[in-house]
């Protein structure tokens, strides 16, 4: 039994607080595109291997195939928004063969650290999508996805930021189109008030069921879960982790 959308507890060290019901429609990449200089490996595989792992939008403007991007057949697809420097994805990938994984991350630094492990575990079920993910979400065919991941996303803190969240109502409304039905949301962040902001917006999304029973299962990390490097920092800095998952279901 999943909690219903009219009574979402507050969460460790502050309470879910409403946010606008109006939010941006188009959102720009905010963040830096690259960070310290890459080095001659690292630049090796940009130019050799990513080509090769890019996800081809549609010139088009037309729909993608997500299980004909990948040189394997595959029993589903999943996507994770923003993967930083990739050990989740890669992680994933090795524990799931069968399953073939999109990564959408614009930073080239975190690009080239999952190009990496791609290389070294020879991983054919990972595809890259290197730009905004927004538009790799509108070219993605209606519940074409088992599972979508955000993973500590930047929770641009200032409240004259917040429009620059990942999370709003528009991007919810995308991801859960683009989920099967039953397909999963998940979501970590070590900052009360994003989880709290997501909690919010999931709840205004008829199509995005929390699955939480109780606290344990938003503090506890899901059944396999690799973790990851920033996680890591979080706990050792005294941000407890919260982990989200949200199931599609029909409208009512």
């Amino acid at each position: 039994m999943t909690m219903g959308r009219d009574n979402i507890p507050p969460l460790s060290g502050g309470a879910v607080t409403n946010g606008t019901a109006s939010e941006v429609a188009e959102r720009a990449f905010y963040g830096r595109r690259k960070g310290k200089r890459l080095r001659m490996g690292q630049e090796q595989r940009l130019a050799d291997l990513l080509p090769s792992l890019r996800v081809p939008l549609p010139a088009d403007g037309g729909r993608l195939d997500p299980r004909a991007l990948f040189p394997i057949a595959v029993d589903e697809v999943w996507l994770e928004i923003g993967f930083g420097g990739g050990e989740h994805l890669a992680a994933q990938a090795q524990a799931h063969p069968r399953v073939g994984i999109i990564g959408a991350e614009p930073f080239v630094n975190g690009v080239v650290k999952l190009l990496r492990a791609v290389d070294e575990a020879e991983l054919r079920n990972v595809r890259i999508w290197d730009e905004d993910a927004t538009a790799l979400l509108a070219a993605l065919p209606d519940a074409s996805l088992s599972r979508v991941y955000l993973l500590y996303p930047d929770p641009w803190p200032k409240r004259r930021q917040r429009k620059r969240r990942f999370v709003s109502d528009e991007s919810l409304g995308e991801i859960a189109r683009v989920l099967k039905p039953s397909g999963v949301f998940r979501f970590a962040s070590d900052i009360d008030d994003y989880a709290g902001w997501t909690l919010v917006r999931a709840a205004r999304c008829p199509h995005l069921s929390w699955t939480a029973r109780n606290a344990a299962e938003w503090t506890t990390p899901w059944a396999g879960w690799p973790g990851t490097r920033y996680e890591a920092k979080a706990i050792l800095a005294g941000r407890p982790p919260t982990y989200l998952e949200f199931r599609r279901v029909a409208s009512s």
